[in-house]
């Protein structure tokens, strides 16, 4: 098995090039410096490559374990491993000091979820949910709520999870069953089944704190009748210690395409006396509360989906550089390593330029992010948030459709020895592939992006973001050597432009075969295009900050592998995003491709 090095260079790169390390200047961070920065990078890589990273193909191997009784066991060295997560204080990296956390940027926190994930996306899952019931519970919760339940979720010693999907009620939350009754000391006794909840029953932890959606008795239908409950595993005294067992069982786990190692629970919720829960939040804005952690959970899962393909990398690079075969295009040798033939060589550089791009996007997010939370002026917290809600279904769904396409590059690669699940390019393959579903399909992001966000504002915060593709397009075209990505990177925003424009005109037409209809019909080819050319962009400014770090004279071998990247992002991969604004064009005049009724 290729051992995992976390990508340190590469987030640095990003960190204190393409972001100049600005979420360090924010309000808020005054004790943070690029050293400190540096020096949490090189901890946690230590944390993945040594702790982590051995047990992904273990635990892919062993998976989970229901016992009897309910519980749950994770595969051998996932408790220990997460306890050392634990111990370290990393569950708290992004989590503001007057909450008890270290107070670090988003950045610099989904700088280590990548690594993490990248080591082992299993055993990551596990503090990403808990990540998002600190959210929630920060901003939702009651003033006790916090301070029983934050600590303990802080430091790592509960977890969190979510509960929203019930058997009847997949994505369509208004079909939630789950009964909150009321009881007269104010808590509220829980009787239904949660499926697909991840981390729902384990070892790992002392308690389990579940975030459940759930309506009273008399609650109204839809939406509006659904409430936020806070469950735990273990009911918590007066003085802090645990008490008794609640009524939530586990009544089965997943067996699953990949991500064995994560136990994903079938919650059973009140068979005996109905599981005590406490309202969290106003009664009736359940989804409102939740979507608090849904959107901290999209933005991870991309993250999550840019780990795995950086594992899927350096699986590929690794082996090309290993496997002997063929007679070399180049000198002619017949012991050539297949990293020498072209056609692989293409498919390393695309994974490769993919990955940079992808990583780029998701951290310039997460910089936006802590804008939006300390920035001290309240118009730029405004246009900041406006931005992170444009890019987060852009980096949830884009970044784990190309994780998936990526990684299955690093099975072919391998060839046939990447179908054989002793490389491990497999796994990365089969756990990659439950991204682009969980926390809202892809499908459901692109409507969110088309549908909502775009409508939301007649588009100004896309636009917004253009307006800054088609500054650095202009910069690449200033630059003699990259002339042609700067007309190639134009090209995409006008695309993307034009395509935005269609889609705000759908949107307010009132006819829904024309609007409606088809917005949802061509919301994805819009992301898809949104995707490349904000990568694209991203890219462009990493081919320009490479440029100038050359002309200086630093570290020519990574920063002409950047130029590289950069080179093929914009002028391979690009081209491919930017044929979806023919695919909507065509698709906005006629709808009756999609009339499959009538055959």
């Amino acid at each position: 098995m290729i051992p995992f090095a976390a990508p340190v260079r590469d987030l640095r790169f990003v960190l204190e090039e393409l972001l100049d390390y600005g979420s360090l200047s924010l309000p808020g961070f005054e004790e943070a410096s690029p050293d400190l920065v540096e020096a949490v990078l090189e901890e946690a890589a230590k944390l993945a490559g040594e702790v982590w990273a051995p047990l992904n193909a273990s635990g892919d191997r062993q998976g989970c374990t229901r016992r009897d009784d309910g519980s749950v066991s994770v595969p051998d060295g996932f408790s220990e491993a997460y306890r050392a997560y634990a111990e370290g204080g990393w569950n708290g990296i992004g989590v503001s000091e007057a909450l008890g956390g270290q107070g670090l940027p988003e950045v610099v926190a989904s700088s280590v979820q990548e690594m993490l994930h990248g080591a082992n996306m299993a055993l990551g899952l596990c503090p990403m949910l808990t990540a998002g019931a600190i959210e929630a519970l920060a901003h939702h919760g009651s003033d006790e709520q916090r301070a029983i339940y934050l600590p303990k979720l802080i430091e790592g010693s509960w977890t969190g999870t979510m509960n929203l999907t019930e058997p009847q009620a997949g994505s369509d939350l208004s079909k939630v069953r789950t009964r909150a009754v009321p009881q007269e000391d104010g808590s509220y006794r829980l009787f239904g089944q949660k499926i697909y909840i991840t981390w729902g029953e384990h070892d790992a932890a002392e308690n389990i704190i579940h975030l459940v959606l759930a309506r009273k008795p008399d609650a109204p239908e839809g939406n509006r009748g659904i409430s936020l409950f806070l469950v735990p595993k273990f009911l918590v005294d007066e003085d802090g210690s645990l008490g008794e067992r609640n009524d939530v069982t586990c009544a089965s786990i997943e067996h699953k395409l990949g991500i064995h190692g994560s136990p994903t629970c079938t919650l059973s919720f009140g068979e005996n006396d109905g599981a005590i829960g406490y309202l969290v939040g106003e009664e009736g804005r359940g989804l409102n509360h939740m979507f608090t952690m849904m959107n901290e959970a999209r933005h991870k899962v991309g993250i999550q989906g840019i780990g795995v393909a950086e594992r899927a990398c350096q699986h590929a690079f690794a082996y090309a550089l290993d496997r002997t075969q063929g007679r070399s295009p180049r000198s002619g040798r017949s012991d050539c390593t297949i990293s020498d033939h072209l056609d692989v060589r293409r498919m390393l550089l695309s994974m490769r330029a993919r990955t940079d791009a992808l990583r780029a996007l998701a951290l310039t997010c997460a910089a936006q992010l802590d804008l939006a939370r300390h920035a001290a002026d309240d118009a730029e917290r405004a246009a900041a948030q406006a931005r992170v809600d444009v890019l987060i279904p852009v980096v949830k769904a884009f970044s784990t459709d190309q994780a998936v396409e990526i990684a299955s590059l690093g099975v072919q690669v391998h060839g046939g020895m990447g179908f054989i699940e002793e490389t491990g390019a497999a796994q990365l393959l089969r756990d990659a592939r439950i991204a682009p579903i969980y926390e809202g399909t892809n499908g459901i992001q692109a409507l969110d992006l088309a549908g909502r966000k775009l409508q939301r504002d007649g588009g100004a915060a896309l636009a917004g973001l253009i307006d800054e593709v088609e500054a650095t397009a202009a910069a690449l075209e200033a630059s003699a050597e990259h002339i042609e990505l700067g007309r190639s990177l134009a090209g995409g925003a006008a695309d993307l432009r034009a395509a935005m424009a269609l889609v705000l005109e759908a949107g307010a037409d009132p006819d829904p075969e024309r609007g409606a209809d088809a917005v949802q019909a061509y919301a994805t080819p819009l992301l898809s295009l949104a995707g490349h050319v904000l990568c694209a962009w991203q890219m462009g400014r990493a081919a320009l900050k490479a440029s100038a770090a050359m002309a200086e004279g630093r570290e020519e071998p990574f920063y002409s592998a950047k130029r590289q990247s950069a080179d093929y992002a914009i002028r391979q991969w690009l081209p491919v995003g930017r044929a979806q604004r023919a695919v909507i064009e065509a698709g906005m005049a006629s709808l009756a491709a999609f009339d499959a009724t009538a055959h």
